[in-house]
């Protein structure tokens, strides 16, 4: 199974923030159009399958008409991204289309504005967020950051490598997603959010025109919010190294993973630490991802996606799944199916 951005799940946090302004009726509305089961709501450790949170994403936006998620006192209309990136097409560089999208979110949106300063070397997109909900704040910094770089990439043809970002508030219990979606260094507690970059990313060409614009479109939310992730994560280069051992009686231990790393195990064991995440919450993050993608997109029953997990003993897979997802797995997949 290829390590595919279709394949990856999302942590059920963004699922919550994304249909926190929604009725209760329409929360149901768009978990069942979207497959994501809604006890998975009550369990902070559970995740959804990356396809699922793109199909939550656009099924908020219709509902709200707000491609936003409500979280600015003006909508951001459905269709308003579109406009905004055919708007950069006739740009002269991939400053000039990034400094033309910040001053365009300046039109759709009323709290949340974007600044990018650059000082050499170095670029910054500060963010001037004045939502009073500590919450809803929070969202808004995470979704304009995931959006403004996700363009940055996509404009410049490549992934552009953050070096730091910080937030305001304190480190939140999902602040291990971070390294997957950015990288850098994380910071808490900051003065305003922020994503701190290489200016020389803004002094390239402009890569894209309609044809390329259309694709990136017809794949969104997805090509925003997953394409362009960080892959070079002490983290993700273990996920990738794990993956490659499914359906192997036996998967690597650390002190293995490390050699073939050129790293000793402590200066591993402290390198995830500082990404927020330690060996063994790999494994299990890893695993349960695998069983959501076998649930939800083959007819494998339980217990054989159990044992190409590792799990040689059936019930251990079931006490597993359900301490990360609060449900079983056979439960996990039937609510998990689409509305007929």
């Amino acid at each position: 199974m290829a390590d595919a951005v279709d394949r990856d799940t999302v942590s059920i946090y963004f699922v919550g923030a994304a249909i926190a302004r929604l009725p209760a009726a329409g929360r149901r509305r768009v978990l069942r159009a979207a497959g994501v089961p809604e006890p998975l709501l009550g369990n902070a450790q559970a995740r959804v399958p990356a396809a699922a949170f793109a199909a939550l994403w656009r099924e908020v936006a219709a509902e709200l008409d707000d491609e936003f998620f409500g979280l600015d006192r003006r909508r951001m209309k459905v269709g308003s991204f579109a406009l905004l990136c055919h708007a950069l097409l006739d740009c002269d560089g991939v400053e000039h289309a990034l400094r033309r999208a910040l001053r365009g979110m300046r039109l759709y949106l009323d709290d949340v504005a974007g600044e990018l300063r650059v000082a050499g070397e170095r670029a910054e997109l500060r963010i001037d967020n004045r939502i009073a909900r500590p919450a809803d704040r929070r969202f808004a910094d995470e979704t304009f950051l995931t959006l403004m770089h996700g363009l940055l990439c996509w404009l410049a043809g490549a992934r552009v490598a953050v070096d730091a970002v910080a937030f305001a508030g304190a480190r939140p219990g999902h602040a291990r997603e971070y390294t997957r979606m950015f990288g850098g260094t994380l910071s808490f507690g900051a003065a305003c959010a922020s994503l701190h970059f290489s200016s020389a990313a803004l002094a390239r060409p402009l890569r894209q025109d309609r044809d390329a614009l259309r694709r990136f479109l017809d794949a969104a939310p997805q090509s925003v919010f997953l394409k362009y992730r960080n892959d070079d994560s002490w983290t993700l280069r273990l996920r990738r190294r794990l993956r490659g051992a499914i359906d192997q009686p036996r998967w690597p231990g650390l002190q293995q993973l490390a050699a073939e790393l050129g790293a000793s195990p402590t200066t591993l064991r402290r390198r995830l630490d500082a990404e927020g995440n330690s060996f063994q919450d790999i494994k299990d993050q890893l695993r349960n991802d695998l069983a959501i993608e076998l649930l939800c997109q083959t007819a494998l029953s339980v217990d054989a996606i159990g044992a190409r997990l590792g799990f040689h003993d059936a019930s251990a897979f079931h006490r597993a799944f359900r301490r990360w997802n609060g449900l079983q797995p056979g439960e996990y997949r039937q609510r998990a199916r689409p509305p007929a």
